[in-house]
């Protein structure tokens, strides 16, 4: 694809080929992905194959916590506690951007500022194809499944 993309997508990109995942490629939309609702309308798929980005922060530790969930799933909060062992907060904008060097909206499952405790949502496994963040609220990647879970290390969980 001879697309130039922004500077947070490219970063997006080059952490996809350095981690031998270059067969996935980041693309930017007119349309706005920042949530998975917006995402599905832009991409054309639906809402449950997109694999929103969330970051939670530890409540005692201030640790970040990654969590990979299918667009249609709310997190619960407390069983993702009690599994990492503290009670979490919902931090703020800044928070993000320092911990994974994107804004809301744009937090890609890889490339991040430092490396993240990651869970993914075993409910994505059903899809053949998904999609995820890249970077901006505009950019996007498609991956498998089984890409997702190589690629951030991440645990499998059930996140609802």
């Amino acid at each position: 694809m001879n697309q130039t993309l922004s500077p947070s997508a490219q970063k997006v990109q080059d952490a996809l080929i350095a981690l031998g995942f270059a067969h996935c490629q980041v693309i930017e939309l007119p349309d706005s992905t920042r949530t998975a609702a917006e995402a599905a309308a832009a991409i054309g798929c639906t809402v449950a194959q997109i694999a929103k980005s969330l970051v939670f922060k530890g409540a005692e530790s201030g640790a970040p916590v990654l969590v990979i969930a299918s667009g249609t799933n709310r997190v619960d909060t407390g069983k993702l506690a009690a599994l990492i062992g503290e009670s979490l907060v919902k931090p703020d904008a800044d928070y993000v951007r320092e911990k994974t060097g994107f804004v809301i909206g744009g937090v890609a499952p890889v490339g991040h500022s430092a490396p993240l405790r990651t869970f993914v949502d075993i409910d994505l496994r059903q899809y053949a194809d998904i999609w995820a963040a890249a970077g901006t609220p505009r950019a996007v990647f498609k991956l498998t499944p089984a890409d997702l879970e190589q690629m951030t290390g991440g645990t499998v969980i059930e996140v609802v």
